[in-house]
């Protein structure tokens, strides 16, 4: 049993697992967003995407040098995520695109799927073998296949990935969910390995910053930052930013301006599943993801 993490993003707390998995990434991206007024900044905008792009670069290189095996080392999670850190973070965020460090601090195919009952209960679930077929083993009698997240160790020695027999590797696949006043609001995950605390936090300001409901949420177009440090090592470049054809050109030029590499590409912007629950008309919401093979149903 873990006990997940937590921020409160403009009166909504939105929570993730703890490492030795990346929901940590999308909680930080939220802290340093949350110091920026985006009902003055439209979405979809230049504005809007190079704040987020620039909040991803600095909880990315957080990610590499922080994010592990908690039994193995020390994760300064309330710092990462406390508002002093955020502040700290977001005062390093200019016009420009920036090539950022980690802070300093002191001392395969995946599937998603929420489920909700009749009596309000709400599970938010994700699972992964890793690459393609994952180990390639199956326990004989059992059916199925084992997952191959070692890959993910680092053979560098005094990292905190570095493999150590006994140690959980770091691991990408993260469910979420959002409370609002300690009540159930929604229960979602976004599949896509590194790309999963993007869309996490994309979906949340969406439904938070924005006003869309559960299915548009999903249905706006994404974008996508790549480049920067992996889990097994710090190596912080600008990278680029991918982005879908809903982006607008003006938009486009906005982000080259700042300086900003810009790309297009498709199939790197996740799967969205989630359900919404509507404690005053005691109804559910449900939404599926365009991009990819998904279901919403009911009873």
């Amino acid at each position: 049993w873990v006990t997940p993490l937590s921020v409160n993003y403009r009166g909504y707390d939105v929570w993730e697992l703890p490492p030795n998995g990346q929901g940590i990434a999308a909680l930080q991206m939220l802290q340093i967003l949350e110091g920026y007024d985006f009902s003055n900044i439209e979405f979809g905008s230049a504005e809007h995407l190079h704040l987020f792009t620039e909040a991803k670069k600095l909880a990315f290189e957080d990610r590499a040098r922080y994010y592990a095996d908690p039994d193995f080392v020390k994760i300064p999670a309330k710092t990462l995520l406390s508002d002093t850190y955020a502040e700290k973070r977001r005062a390093q965020i200019g016009a420009k695109a920036g090539v950022y460090n980690a802070g300093e601090i002191s001392a395969g195919e995946t599937i998603y799927m929420t489920v909700a009952d009749q009596y309000g209960n709400m599970i938010s679930l994700i699972q992964s073998n890793y690459r393609g077929m994952g180990s390639g083993m199956v326990p004989p009698g059992l059916g199925f296949m084992l997952q191959d997240r070692g890959e993910l160790f680092s053979l560098q020695e005094g990292q905190a990935n570095t493999y150590a027999p006994g140690k959980r590797p770091f691991h990408t696949i993260i469910p979420a969910f959002i409370t609002k006043g300690g009540i159930p609001w929604v229960s979602f995950g976004v599949m896509g390995g590194d790309f999963q605390p993007q869309g996490h936090t994309q979906i949340v300001m969406n439904l938070v910053d924005f006003g869309m409901n559960l299915q548009e949420a999903g249905d706006a177009p994404r974008w996508d930052h790549t480049g920067g440090s992996s889990p097994t090592g710090e190596g912080p470049g600008a990278g680029a930013v991918r982005i879908e054809s809903g982006i607008s050109y003006k938009t486009v030029r906005g982000l080259m301006d700042r300086g900003h590499e810009v790309r297009y590409a498709r199939g790197v912007y996740g799967g969205y599943q989630a359900i919404l629950w509507d404690a005053a008309e005691g109804v559910y919401h449900g939404a599926s993801e365009s991009r990819k093979d998904g279901q919403a149903a009911g009873y």
